[in-house]
């Protein structure tokens, strides 16, 4: 017999979209919830949501959500006696979840040894291996010189895999095509699995360049038995992380999906374990497949499972850790149509996904499909967490369904005020060979023209749009004072949203110069030709928009009978738009204002090219340093970025140090040039390696 382990009260240990997922459950539950916050998360949507918050320190995860005492210590105070660790931070940290029990905490995951056994990659790869469950080649012993292990790399045959012996989620592993490039790449995995997980040991593995990434989501409980409920498809990854995941896999047939079945449940039987876990697996063309590692815990992308099976995973989670039995066994388990979750994450694709931070503006979530977030408008998106901002989950009776759906929501969506990957994730969705089933873990590598958003000079109508905008938004339609600051402007319109006459001086032409995306500055003309009529020429093409209605965040408006609409929001510099699927971020240049990028470098600075913390300075005063030498390294959003000097010269002064937090723009390096021209474009980081934390 198994003891019980009954709670009342669950202390979420996250934050975010997660945090509100576990919350959601336990309320249907009659549990009792307990959020914990950082300074930079005091009005956060989680905070909000649960019966009682308790602070637990500063913005930076280690001085909140990383710090088990705080946690700890915020259980006690509120009374809470479950520990939910969400996915991410401290979620397969086998010290917390020890520290929780010996607390008298219920923790909602496998026991501290199971998480240590699982989180040792090579230790869990020795361990599966003995149950029979194939792995990819590798080294993973423990001799750690740098000479030892390129020998073991060459021996392995390139292209090779390091890998972090500790952790996951994509942190301190790099893929290396070349013995040229191993030792660099050794030296980065090295700092970086030092700096998340405390131990620079890695392991390596043969490269599968090309294949699926699919993974199996088991449950165990403590009477021994065990289920798998399926398989994912998470094949579409940037830098290893995933993007879009789906259930079933397009690429798994009945068979295969026979052996990851057996293989996955073979893999738990190899601890004793309890809880939700998933095991990832790497499957070649020839349809083998070689264990990669596991997950001690809810995945990220558990949505789409829980879509096509109708199960409630937290509920399981939830049930298992107070010792119930599984709520049902293996041939009960039923899977229906077919599920796709795509991540929105603050971030550049076109700037190789360089994470943004900034005030969410305007969002509106679409209809018709489950979204996971914790956002409204207006809200700050800050640069100590995730990128990962919500989550859009579509469930179809087939898969071609599903991707419709998500593609269209998608469109739908309203994320204004920073950049975001929206639009390339429904470009990925709508690509043929998404669309066919085809993606492999090098899908976006090899897509990447066919993937890039490029709005050439020849997108007129885009621009006539912006001067549209800006012109509509101005205080009084001829002059750009930028009204109120709020988006409003004189006679916004009546109640209908009419939209409110102009005198005849009004109709004068107005000459106007608009920036779209940080691309060439337009000369535009815009002219009012009646009351609810406005004429916009940009190189000879002059379009009429005869207006229907304008509010504080949207126009409506007509071209050649076609009615359209745009919705929008002011900041002092231009506005953002979106319209038919598309954002785009519009600066109005016609006074001459500043530009809001970071200075290019040409003035002898490098500037930071986002907010975020200085984790290593790379060169010293009086450097003689060539274009491309890396100067300093940020982490923002869980993810490194090496800026570089941007033409050769010697370093003059360096103003920033390790640890220090610094804003888009600030002073990095100052030096003196030697040579005319850059290399590679200024302040245009090189992105080392991307960390979502639990990805």
């Amino acid at each position: 017999m198994t003891s019980a382990t009954p709670f009342r009260t669950v202390l979420v240990a996250n934050r975010g979209e997660i945090a509100l997922r576990v919350m959601r459950t336990a309320r249907r539950m009659s549990l009792g919830t307990v959020a914990v916050f950082s300074s930079a998360d005091a009005e956060a949507p989680h905070v909000r949501a649960a019966d009682r918050a308790v602070a637990i320190g500063g913005a930076q995860p280690a001085e909140s959500y990383l710090s088990i005492p705080a946690l700890l210590d915020a259980a006690r105070r509120s009374g809470a006696d479950a520990v939910h660790p969400g996915y991410g931070f401290l979620a397969e940290n086998a010290a917390f979840a020890s520290a929780c029990r010996d607390a008298g905490l219920v923790f909602i995951g496998p026991s501290a040894d199971a998480i240590a056994a699982m989180g040792d990659k090579a230790g869990a790869k020795r361990l599966v291996a003995r149950v029979g469950v194939p792995c990819i080649p590798g080294y993973d012993g423990i001799e750690q010189d740098a000479a030892h292990l390129a020998a073991q790399a060459a021996a392995i045959g390139y292209p090779v895999m390091i890998k972090a012996r500790a952790g996951g989620g994509g942190r301190g592993m790099r893929l290396v095509s070349n013995p040229d490039d191993f030792a660099a790449a050794l030296r980065s995995a090295r700092s970086e699995a030092q700096g998340a997980f405390g131990d620079s040991s890695v392991i390596l593995e043969r490269a599968l360049v090309g294949a699926r990434h699919i993974e199996v989501q088991v449950f165990a409980d403590r009477l021994g038995r065990a289920i798998h409920l399926g398989e994912r498809d998470c094949s579409v990854q940037r830098r290893h992380q995933k993007l879009i995941e789906e259930a079933p896999s397009p690429a798994v047939d009945p068979a295969l999906r026979a052996r990851l079945a057996e293989s996955a449940l073979a893999a738990v039987g190899a601890v004793p374990y309890e809880g939700a876990g998933t095991v990832e697996f790497l499957v070649d063309r020839d349809g083998r497949h070689y264990f990669i590692e596991m997950n001690t815990r809810l995945q990220v992308e558990h949505p789409v499972t829980e879509a096509i099976t109708g199960l409630d995973l937290v509920e399981w989670q939830f049930r298992v850790a107070a010792g119930e039995a599984l709520p049902m066994e293996q041939d009960a388990v039923r899977f229906e149509g077919h599920a796709i979750e795509v991540r929105l994450c603050a971030e550049d694709a076109a700037r190789r996904f360089m994470p943004a931070s900034g005030t969410l503006q305007m969002w509106q979530a679409p209809p018709g499909v489950r979204v996971e977030h914790a956002l409204h408008s207006g809200i700050a998106i800050v640069p100590y967490y995730d990128s990962m901002i919500a989550k859009l989950v579509a469930h179809g009776r087939d898969r071609d369904e599903a991707r419709r759906k998500l593609i269209d929501a998608l469109d739908r969506l309203v994320a204004l005020g920073l950049p975001t990957n929206r639009r390339f994730l429904a470009r990925c969705l709508a690509d043929p060979v998404f669309a066919d089933g085809a993606a492999t873990t090098a899908f976006i590598e090899e897509r990447a023209d066919a993937l890039a958003d490029r709005p050439g000079p020849a997108d007129l109508r885009r621009v006539t749009l912006a001067a549209l905008v800006l012109f509509q938004c101005s205080r009084n339609g001829n002059r750009y004072s930028n009204g109120d600051g709020d988006g409003n402007h004189d006679g916004e319109g009546d109640a209908h949203g009419a939209v409110a006459s102009h005198p005849l001086a009004h109709r004068l032409p107005v000459p106007m110069r608009v920036q779209l995306e940080g691309a060439e500055v337009v000369a535009v003309g815009v002219r009012r030709v009646a009351a609810r009529a406005v004429e916009v020429t940009v190189a000879g093409e002059i379009v009429r928009f005869e207006l229907r209605a304008q509010r504080a965040a949207a126009l409506t408006f007509a071209v050649d009978g076609v009615v359209d609409s745009v919705a929008f929001v002011r900041d002092a510099d231009g506005a953002w738009l979106h319209h038919r699927g598309v954002e785009c971020r519009v600066d109005d240049r016609t006074l001459s204002a500043p530009s809001r990028a970071a200075a290019t470098g040409g003035d002898g600075i490098l500037r930071a090219s986002m907010n975020g913390r200085v984790v290593a300075v790379l060169a010293k005063v009086g450097d003689r340093v060539e274009a491309g030498t890396p100067l300093v390294t940020l982490e923002a959003m869980k993810m490194e970025h090496v800026h570089v000097a941007p033409r050769g010269g010697v370093i003059g002064a360096l103003r920033v140090a390790e640890g220090e937090q610094v804003a888009a723009g600030a002073v990095l390096v100052e030096w003196v040039a030697e040579s005319p021209a850059p290399s590679r474009p200024v302040n245009e980081p090189v992105v080392v390696d991307a960390t979502m934390g639990d990805r």
